[in-house]
């Protein structure tokens, strides 16, 4: 008997929590997503571009240090997010761009000629 009491009173206060817990997310039920997607500005990197591949979607790209990924300068390939950006710049081109993964791979979401 004392422990059909004492589930049944187990039961009666999970019941109360998830009550509570539940009227509390009623009152903004978009704040726990919006603070789980928000996400922090995409850092500039210096670059110069040293080819153009308007076929394949890709820019060569020397770069300085990109902080997203933790990725040191160096010479690299890099897909476009947008192909337009292709017909924009040329080989020997200053730039200030951003990366993202996108699809898992490493892509030019946003690009810049520096004059």
């Amino acid at each position: 008997m004392k422990h059909t009491m004492a589930t049944a009173t187990l039961l009666a206060l999970l019941a109360g929590a998830s009550s509570v817990a539940m009227a509390l997310t009623a009152d903004a039920p978009d704040a726990p997503v919006a603070a789980a997607t928000a996400q922090a500005p995409l850092p500039e990197v210096d670059g110069e571009i040293r080819k153009v591949d308007a076929e394949a979607g890709k820019l060569t790209i020397r770069h300085g240090p990109i902080g997203n990924p933790d990725m040191g300068a160096m010479t690299m390939i890099f897909r476009v997010k947008d192909p337009a950006m292709l017909t924009r710049v040329q080989a020997g081109d200053k730039v200030r761009f951003t990366v993202d993964r996108v699809d898992g791979l490493l892509t030019v979401t946003s690009l810049a000629v520096v004059q």
